[in-house]
């Protein structure tokens, strides 16, 4: 069932969720969950607000900085944050995020060494991070399945008001960007979408319209002379 099936969304939105695991090297409590409706089955992360730990700099409901990203990509036109929905699971209000069938032996890292058709894919993930403030790509949240298509995920820790990128992804840092990849920036540009600013608080909100406008004038990756922007670990 293709990733962005309108059933598979509906499995998500309505099903029933069982927890079938705790994922493992999660700083958060995380879990891999099957949601099933109408005789159909998808797998799928479900990250509840109750299993967060405090952050200083971030306020409670990463769940929803998580929906909220999944939506800005929609917006945008993009398709490589698989589909993350609201929803009342076992443990309350959280995240639903379906699953990828990935192949888990790669990773940004091996991927951009390996896969140079992917580069534009990775360009992409890397202006989205700059307007959603990502402060957390690390090279195993780029994954790619069987069939070459490149997702990005685990999107918690984003839209901060204060600017604060954290990546992996600085190959393209002084690159030009093309106005054919702005064009997702200008679509944007103006204001938010309601369903994704209605998750977010008002300063993040401004501070996203000046990210934006910041790349429209500038159109260029920026660089880290500080050589600190990573986060960690990098995998």
């Amino acid at each position: 069932m293709p990733a962005h099936d309108a059933a598979t969304t509906d499995v998500l939105a309505q099903g029933e969720i069982t927890v079938e695991m705790r994922m493992p090297y999660s700083s958060n409590a995380t879990f891999l969950v099957k949601v099933s409706a109408d005789n159909l089955s998808v797998r799928a992360i479900y990250k509840p607000l109750r299993g967060e730990r405090p952050l200083w700099d971030f306020a409670p409901g990463l769940h929803r900085r998580e929906v909220a990203a999944y939506r800005l990509a929609v917006a945008m036109g993009f398709d490589f944050v698989p589909v993350t929905l609201l929803r009342d699971g076992p443990m309350g209000e959280g995240s639903l995020q379906l699953l990828v069938d990935a192949d888990f032996e790669q990773h940004y890292f091996t991927l951009f060494e390996s896969r140079e058709h992917l580069h534009d894919r990775f360009r992409e993930i890397a202006l989205f991070d700059i307007l959603a403030n990502n402060t957390d790509r690390k090279s195993g949240h780029v994954l790619v399945d069987h069939a070459d298509h490149v997702w990005a995920i685990d999107h918690g820790l984003c839209f901060a008001a204060d600017f604060k990128l954290r990546t992996v992804i600085w190959e393209f840092g002084g690159e030009e960007i093309t106005d054919a990849m702005l064009e997702p920036v200008r679509r944007v540009a103006s204001g938010l979408p309601l369903d994704v600013s209605s998750l977010l608080d008002d300063d993040e909100v401004v501070a996203f319209s000046e990210r934006a406008a910041w790349l429209l004038e500038n159109r260029v990756f920026p660089v880290d002379p500080s050589g600190r922007r990573y986060p960690w670990p990098l995998v």
